[in-house]
């Protein structure tokens, strides 16, 4: 199996090059969602498939975004990147081009040592909340941690002294047309 990366937006690649065409929590971030769905599909080989896993908006990711945009607002031009875990929009952003589009909400239990640990994992490691840290001062950093540590505690499923949560994603898959 050759893997190939690009830039979701203007894949540096011919149209038509592969048989599958894959994202995992990745495409969803794109600043244009309408020219990246475009970019899946076209180089997508008629009768390749393309798959998709995103995050829900109803579900945990979907609210720890919420909660760092209430303290780090988006650029104004950019979508949520949820979005792509509604179906209904997954089907009109991959448009008329594709064919068996299949939809199905599914979740992976995350385990952290502690809400405190899970805040500051996500602080230091994942991209959208470690960028919004950044651009935050001491206080403002502080606020953020306590907010993501309150959203672990409050959706924690252990009683064993660990935070579990629920991670819901939609994994989504679509037959490029002949």
């Amino acid at each position: 199996m050759d893997l190939r990366e690009g830039d979701a937006e203007a894949l540096p690649f011919a149209s038509a090059s592969f048989d599958y065409v894959l994202s995992a929590i990745g495409v969803m971030f794109t600043a244009d969602h309408t020219r990246a769905a475009r970019e899946l599909v076209r180089v997508c080989r008629p009768g390749g498939r393309i798959g998709l896993a995103c995050w829900t908006p109803t579900g945990f990711v979907g609210e720890m975004l919420r909660t760092v945009a209430r303290h780090v607002p988006p650029p104004p031009a950019a979508q949520p990147p949820t979005r792509w875990g509604h179906e209904a929009t997954v089907r009109e952003l991959l448009g008329d081009e594709v064919t068996d589009v299949r939809y199905e909400p599914t979740a992976v239990r995350q385990v952290f040592r502690s809400p405190e640990q899970f805040a500051e994992h996500f602080l230091t490691y994942y991209g959208p909340t470690h960028r919004a840290a950044s651009a935050l001062p001491p206080e403002g950093r502080a606020a953020l941690r306590s907010d993501l540590a309150a959203l672990a505690a409050a959706r924690n499923r252990a009683d064993d002294g660990t935070v579990a949560t629920d991670w819901e994603y939609a994994l989504i898959s679509a037959t490029r047309a002949a």
